[in-house]
């Protein structure tokens, strides 16, 4: 696999390090380099890119800036990011952008080849998953990002999912930590079977075929009870009235 990349840093020193790195690794195709991240952006809304190795802190528009704007696009047109930064305070805010690495300046091309495989491998298994996304409920399985990897989870031990600020927690029959993604519950409403699962509150997906027993405002799992938001009452007592 062959990842299109660009290098975005306003320091041309650190600039032409990386895409001397990028040039001599075989998996990757530099299709850019750019001093500010708006100048990136024109290339990103033209092409197809993979990948961006992003500084952080830069004039008018900064990496973290960038990354948020990327991250309302969906399926190819989104890249992923490795940021590249002097500051080591930045590692928190680049997870909450689902940035794939964080290479702390000056490093090295150990270190640069290193987040580099972290990339194509996590593209090789995104690619698995996409061919079998379409089918998800037939397969009986999903990937969840945990962390930097993706986890294959199986669709019918999901109980119910619970989603919390920057991330969202899938529970699962036969274990008891639930698995901690970093998505959102729309995204994962969306890859789900309507069949299967509901949304029936602002924060819970519940698996239906897991739903104990029902009251005006609530469903309960076990000993678990979940409120029905207002919202979701007339989906939910449209798909009760079919047993009553």
């Amino acid at each position: 696999m062959i990842l299109n990349c660009i290098a975005v840093d306003d320091e041309p020193l650190a600039l032409g390090l990386i895409c001397s790195f990028i040039e001599q690794t075989p998996f990757l195709k530099l299709k850019g380099s750019f001093s500010s991240g708006i100048k990136a952006l024109e290339t990103l809304n033209e092409q197809d890119i993979d990948l961006i190795f992003l500084d952080i802190q830069m004039p008018d528009l900064t990496g973290l800036q960038l990354a948020r704007m990327l991250d309302g696009r969906s399926g190819n047109r989104r890249p992923r990011l490795i940021f590249t930064t002097a500051f080591n305070n930045y590692a928190l805010e680049g997870y909450k952008v689902d940035a794939l690495d964080y290479l702390l300046k000056p490093f090295d091309y150990e270190e640069f080849l290193k987040a580099a495989d972290k990339a194509r491998a996590y593209a090789e298994m995104q690619q698995a998953a996409a061919l079998t996304g379409s089918t998800a409920e037939q397969e009986g399985y999903l990937f969840l990002k945990v962390e930097y990897q993706l986890v294959r989870v199986a669709i019918k031990d999901i109980i119910y999912i619970e989603g919390l600020k920057d991330y969202v927690k899938v529970y699962l029959e036969h274990t008891d930590k639930p698995v901690l993604t970093l998505t959102s519950l729309k995204a994962l409403e969306q890859k789900l079977s309507p069949k299967t699962f509901m949304r029936v509150h602002r924060s819970y997906i519940v698996q239906l075929e897991k739903i104990t027993s029902v009251t005006k405002n609530a469903v309960s799992i076990g000993e678990l009870s979940i409120s029905i938001g207002d919202q979701y009452k007339e989906a939910f007592n449209g798909y009760l009235s079919k047993w009553l």
